[in-house]
């Protein structure tokens, strides 16, 4: 058994020993490295695979120190499970911790950068309280659910090219809306978040080769929280017949650490029936649900002058997902689609089925309907220039053994002209 750390972890910290995710960053004007995140601290991979520590894992030279975590994750399940048994070995080691003390560094003083290279990101449509919610909202006299929905999980391909790292400004997006009857250019007036987690492809598959759920342990590494920044009034009018475009591929927020698959063992679950049942590629023999809680919160400019914390306006759980990410693989990869390490599975907004629950504010508010109250006496449908959101997550139920993804967060600046 392992003995105590020489990292001091405070006691119910997100980031014990049994997390230990992978992020890529640095200090100011420093070139980016591999950390792991160990209590309120993180330690330079790099230093330490060239110190010797992570010999036993069999990496190749240099692979802490790329700026990326793709070519770490492209060596497989095997290497992976490696890694994390040598660090809680290095980590436990006092020998180690005299002579790796330079490569600490509290995690607060790290500038993140976006901990993958996305090559294709895929934004799916999972949660059977989200896509009833919004298709109430649209299809009042109608099925919320359209024919489709609980066959396969729905999906569409997003833009890689504009995900931001957590911190990342984000322009109020400009396009098409209708007003007054007609399309009018403008700022959109009706920006919105998407409360997701994402899923990280660890190895690819070739093309022409699909993936079963069998097997989506071995090309799947682990989760992070993304925002999926969304402008509600330019996409209502360019969606049909192709779906969304300019109201999603503006911008699309991640977090800083990726937590394995591994640390998220313990807290496995059955996801939710599926009924009708679904098509045999899409079956699961082990459970790939998540107890996973998640928070969204919101911080005006009003707030931030005050000294009034970011205040909570929903929480939801990723055990009511109804489709999964093994589902969501095999799904992707069933007409021979490939993917690459470092692609980004979104799982679409997480919602509840209870007031207070909902991962968008198109939701919150019933289409800006009921407007929500913040601290500071303002009330929000959709955020304004300046109003800052935060989404955090863990795994767990119990606070001394939580599991932590961190935080990911955006703050809106006026449209550019």
């Amino acid at each position: 058994m392992a003995g105590a750390p020489w990292i001091d972890i405070p006691e119910g910290s997100p980031f014990p020993l049994a997390n230990l995710p992978l992020g890529i960053g640095g200090e100011p004007g420093r070139a980016p490295t591999t950390w792991v995140a160990v209590g309120d601290h993180a330690l330079d991979l790099a230093r330490v695979h060239a110190d010797g520590y992570l010999d036993s894992v069999g990496l190749p030279g240099g692979i802490f120190s790329t700026g990326r975590l793709n070519e770490y994750l492209a060596e497989g399940r095997h290497t992976w499970r490696r890694l994390r048994s040598a660090l809680v070995g290095v980590l436990t080691d006092p020998e180690a911790g005299r002579r790796l003390e330079p490569a600490i560094r509290a995690r607060a003083a790290l500038v993140m950068q976006l901990p993958v290279e996305v090559g294709d990101y895929v934004d799916f449509y999972s949660s059977l309280h989200h896509a009833t919610n919004l298709g109430r909202i649209f299809r009042p006299d109608g099925e919320p659910l359209l024919p489709n929905w609980r066959h396969l999980p729905v999906g569409y391909h997003g833009r890689a090219g504009t995900l931001v790292p957590s911190g990342a400004e984000i322009p109020r997006p400009s396009g098409l809306r209708i007003v007054g009857g007609v399309p009018v250019f403008g700022p959109s007036e009706r920006l919105d978040i998407e409360l997701e987690m994402a899923t990280v492809v660890g190895v690819g598959n070739r093309r022409g080769a699909p993936v079963s759920t069998r097997d989506a342990s071995a090309h799947l590494y682990g989760m992070c929280l993304l925002d999926d920044w969304s402008a509600r009034d330019i996409q209502a009018f360019e969606y049909q017949p192709l779906g969304p475009f300019l109201g999603k591929s503006f911008a699309t927020s991640l977090s800083s650490w990726v937590v394995g698959f591994d640390a998220l063992e313990p807290f496995r679950l059955a996801p939710p029936p599926q009924d009708p049942p679904v098509a045999d590629y899409l079956t699961c023999d082990e459970p790939w649900g998540f107890d996973l809680h998640l928070e969204v919160l919101i911080e005006t400019p009003s707030m931030r002058e005050r000294g009034i914390p970011p205040e909570v306006v929903s929480r939801a759980r990723f055990a009511d997902m109804y489709w999964t990410p093994a589902q969501q693989l095999a799904h992707l990869t069933v007409n021979g689609a490939s993917t690459r390490p470092g692609d980004l599975l979104g799982s679409g907004t997480v919602s509840g089925d209870r007031p207070g629950t909902a991962g968008s504010l198109i939701e919150l508010t019933d289409n800006g309907r009921c407007p929500l109250e913040l601290p500071d006496g303002s009330f929000r449908t959709f955020l304004l220039d300046g109003d800052r959101v935060v989404l955090r997550g863990w795994a767990g139920s119990d606070p001394s053994q939580r599991i932590g993804f961190g935080e990911v967060s955006g703050t809106i600046t006026p449209a550019r002209t």
